[in-house]
């Protein structure tokens, strides 16, 4: 089955999933040995694998030592197209559909496609939508885009239709590495309530009870990336409060 059936799947059900996002620039090995070790313990969903400066061996590195550890599926999530290893298992093709810039749009998906076309990687076509986080975060900064209100719930629901209208096979709400304040719950059920795709929800999620609250407006995937660097225990956490959710979430 393909990660991108399997959400579709886990959607219906109404289960819920945590990806742990790893920066390959920040994780020291040590590090990321224990950040596979309790994600496993977890029952982690998925690994994301990204930033927006990563170089290739690095990349490599990590991909390795996770694929030698456990079987928790990796996606790459790439802040640039560089970022591609035929190690990981999928690959978010990221279109930035909140903003404006054409290359972010296309442009960096027709110089990639041939590359992916040959790859063994499921390719997941991704609407990606950077809202307002309340710091000028690196995604808005390296794609000179303006990210959508965090007030703006009306804006990021049409942006997520659009999306969908368009083929996009996932929406992802981002608020962007650190933010002081993460994507509201009002605006994640605005969005799923709009949509079918499955939703993905992260940027500045920082407590089990965030995380709960995500997936309980309708969020189906949460992703969760500093806070688990200051904090790999949180993982356990983090994992009990979206599963829990799940189990009281699945239609009769």
């Amino acid at each position: 089955m393909t990660i991108y059936d399997s959400l579709k799947q886990k959607k219906a059900r109404g289960e819920k999933s945590l990806a742990i996002l790893i920066d390959p620039d920040k994780m020291r090995l040590k590090h990321l040995e224990q950040v596979i070790r309790l994600s496993v313990d977890a029952k982690v969903d998925y690994f994301f694998i990204g930033g927006s400066l990563i170089v290739n061996d690095m990349l490599d590195n990590v991909l390795s030592e996770i694929k030698k550890a456990c079987d928790i599926p990796m996606v790459l999530f790439p802040g640039n197209s560089f970022q591609l290893s035929y190690k990981a298992d999928a690959l978010l093709f990221l279109s930035l559909i909140s903003g404006r810039n054409a290359e972010l749009l296309i442009g960096k998906h027709v110089i990639t496609a041939p590359y992916l076309k040959m790859s063994p990687l499921e390719i997941i076509s991704t609407g990606y939508i950077l809202i307002d986080g309340g710091v000028n975060s690196t995604v808005q900064y390296m794609s000179n885009t303006s990210p959508i209100p965090n007030t703006k719930d009306d804006i990021a629901m049409c942006t997520a239709m659009a999306g969908e209208m368009l083929g996009l096979k996932l929406m992802y709400l981002d608020a962007g590495s650190g933010a002081k304040n993460p994507v509201s719950t009002s605006m994640i059920e605005n969005v799923a309530g709009a949509t079918q795709t499955p939703l993905i929800v992260g940027g500045g999620i920082r407590t089990a009870e965030k995380a709960y609250a995500n997936v309980k407006a309708g969020a189906d995937l949460i992703v969760v990336g500093n806070a688990i660097e200051k904090d790999p225990m949180l993982i356990k956490e983090m994992a009990s409060a979206i599963h829990n959710q799940s189990k009281t979430n699945i239609p009769a």
